[in-house]
């Protein structure tokens, strides 16, 4: 299946009653162990929401409901991180107290390593 193009940017609706309009369901047979009951039922999703391009599968459980019901929390999962705005970052300058104290620790260590004798043997 191509993948799709978001149709819209976010911030993405998480209310159950949308997203069940917004989403065209594949149902499929699931792949994977389960004998011949997996191989006949068709229980498998595949949930493509059509406004993020967002496609979530569930095979998890051999019940169709079941399955629906995990793909929808994933959908909504992933949905909320595509929510997600990064607050804007602020750089910020030191303070001038913070810098002098910064500038009287160097001192303090400039000073302690000045005053240390020679070890014998670095003549």
């Amino acid at each position: 299946m191509p993948d799709r193009q978001p149709l819209s940017p976010p911030p993405y609706n998480l209310d159950r009653d949308l997203l069940e309009r917004e989403v065209i369901i594949d149902v499929f047979r699931a792949s994977g162990p389960g004998g011949q009951h997996v191989n006949r039922t068709e229980s498998a999703l595949r949930l493509t929401h059509l406004p993020s391009g967002v496609v979530v599968t569930a095979q998890d459980s051999p019940s169709q409901h079941r399955n629906r019901e995990i793909a929808f929390e994933r959908l909504a999962r992933r949905l909320e991180r595509l929510n997600y705005v990064r607050p804007e970052r602020v750089p910020t300058r030191p303070t001038f107290g913070s810098r002098k104290r910064r500038l009287e620790t160097k001192k303090q260590v400039g000073d302690k390593k000045r005053t240390r004798g020679k070890v014998r043997g670095d003549e």
